[in-house]
């Protein structure tokens, strides 16, 4: 952003953008995904992936949501939830692809760098997944798609990004549909 963008109340962050495309593709869940989130939000009791292959995937959680005034995606166990996600919920095809989409990522990752992508610098994780993600944009399925999307659906479904990041209050007060966000304190789930 440039140094004007904080004046600017067009322009927003990344992570706004991001939790506000969460909160859009939220209402496009399919019925089944939404079954499948609150039993996969629960700790793993063991990893149903490869030890490496959860090393690639905790390293691209945490990059495609990294920490920043906020807890990042492996703050708040998005790693934990995808692999469980994987072991108990996915199809047989979205755990290949998941699989392949990880390998493929661990595969460029030596390439380019010759070194596992969980011992990169942050600067080059992001540059193999930008990669990895360019290589598939016109690819349906995307297997980097199925990680970004189940990486933004652990994250915006954990209990921490839910009280500390969207501020959901299970239990409101009164309704009122005509009060300004401002009035607010500009939360989207806050009465």
């Amino acid at each position: 952003m440039g140094p004007n963008a904080s004046s600017d109340p067009s322009i927003i962050s990344r992570r706004e953008a991001i939790r506000r495309a969460a909160l859009l593709a939220g209402v496009a869940l399919s019925p089944e995904w939404l079954g499948m989130v609150g039993r996969a939000q629960t700790a793993a009791a063991k990893a149903n992936l490869a030890p490496a292959l959860s090393a690639t995937l905790a390293a691209a959680a945490d990059r495609i949501l990294p920490r920043t005034d906020t807890p990042g995606a492996a703050d708040v166990g998005v790693p934990a939830f995808i692999d469980r996600l994987y072991g108990e919920f996915m199809t047989p095809a979205e755990q290949k692809l998941l699989t392949q989409g990880l390998q493929e990522i661990e595969a460029a990752a030596r390439s380019a760098h010759g070194a596992g992508f969980s011992t990169l610098t942050a600067a080059q994780q992001d540059t193999v997944l930008r990669g990895v993600a360019k290589s598939q944009q016109d690819k349906e399925p995307s297997s980097f798609g199925l990680l970004r999307s189940a990486t933004i659906l652990g994250y915006f479904t954990s209990e921490p990004v839910g009280l500390k990041v969207l501020h959901y209050d299970p239990v409101p007060g009164a309704y009122d549909g005509c009060v300004p966000i401002d009035q607010v304190g500009r939360r989207n789930w806050t009465t």
